[in-house]
């Protein structure tokens, strides 16, 4: 089996998960989310979105993610490798799983801050 390395950048508060450098958004909805820690929170948000937009073709996920005070601005979409494809369709349903009260609380609930003990 093929190890498939993904790239993590790294800028000034800002951390892009990449399968395929340049990072590039053909498909892209935005979200807001308390913070966390940003490399847990792409790699689950990227596995789900992988698993609702596998049968996509050409498909590659990217996450962003963003501090922005208390909160995180994140952005999720990816690459599309085929000329054609049902763009608006592909958002929406990205933006579903995206405000999913499910996933938001696993996703939270995995890159949750490690609390120093008293």
């Amino acid at each position: 089996m093929e190890t498939v390395n993904w790239h993590m950048l790294y800028q000034e508060g800002t951390l892009t998960l990449a399968r395929r450098l340049p990072a590039r958004f053909d498909v892209s909805v935005e979200t807001t989310l308390p913070s966390a820690r940003k490399g847990r929170l792409a790699h689950q948000i990227r596995q789900d979105l992988w698993r609702m937009l596998r049968h996509l073709r050409g498909f590659s996920p990217v996450v962003r993610v963003v501090e922005d005070g208390p909160h995180l601005r994140l952005a999720a979409g990816g690459t599309v490798a085929t000329r054609s494809f049902p763009k608006a369709k592909i958002e929406a349903q990205i933006a579903d799983l995206l405000a999913c009260p499910k996933h938001r609380t696993r996703w939270l609930n995995n890159a949750r801050l490690k609390v120093p003990h008293a």
